[in-house]
């Protein structure tokens, strides 16, 4: 009769914890990407430049907003 490895050997892990590892590791490359934009981000502000976001459409006006001259 062949013996199997106690639970809490490293070799053995229960699909939660397997899951717990993967969502680690997801968390850590978005941290990552996060990171590099903000430092880009960063660094074209320094030099001046506009930003290179590709997020948050709905934070620029459009032409139809027009600020407060259309108010009356």
């Amino acid at each position: 009769m062949s013996k199997t490895p106690p639970p809490e050997s490293p070799g053995h892990k229960s699909e939660a914890e397997r899951q717990a590892a993967r969502r680690a590791l997801r968390s850590a490359e978005q941290l990552r990407a996060n990171l590099q934009r903000r430092k880009a981000q960063t660094r074209a502000r320094r030099e001046g430049r506009a930003d290179e976001a590709e997020g948050l459409p709905a934070a620029t006006p459009t032409p139809d907003q027009g600020g407060d001259k259309d108010r009356g």
